[in-house]
């Protein structure tokens, strides 16, 4: 098992992960993802297991189905999932410019599985429709013009 600093948060039947430091946005952005359709996994911290070549991600016992949502506080009650098969990976940035326009494919290996990874700028008003396509893409039902 391996724990990360990361929201996780399930799209219909697969998940994807929002890594940043503390402010980055991690939670906001989970918060607009619930609140169009998604399941909160894990806000804040994440464990993560491969389980038959698949990465699961849960919330450590502690915080599971908890939110904090900046300027109120520590909720509970969203749509939440125990849960999720991890399919893509985003790095959260504090400046849109630090995303590029054309990225090279990236990704990342956890507990012996790879995923992709993207960068992204959470405030992003497109943030997740880019999530949308990035999960297409990564399984199988999109892809990159290259």
């Amino acid at each position: 098992m391996t724990q990360i600093h990361a929201n996780c948060v399930a799209l219909g039947p697969h998940a994807i992960l929002l890594r940043g430091p503390s402010g980055s946005g991690k939670s906001n952005l989970a918060l607009r993802l619930v609140r169009a359709g998604g399941r909160l996994v894990s806000d804040d911290r994440t464990d993560l297991v491969a389980h038959e070549g698949k990465l699961i991600a849960s919330a450590p016992i502690q915080i599971a189905r908890l939110c904090e949502v900046r300027g109120i506080g520590i909720v509970r009650g969203l749509a939440h999932q125990a849960a999720g098969d991890v399919r893509v990976l985003f790095d959260l940035v504090a400046d849109p410019a630090g995303v590029e326009r054309m990225p090279e494919p990236r990704s990342e290996t956890f507990c012996g599985i790879s995923i992709p990874s993207w960068k992204i700028w959470p405030f992003d008003m497109a943030a997740g429709a880019k999530i949308e396509v990035a999960l297409a893409l990564a399984i199988g039902e999109m892809q990159l013009e290259t």
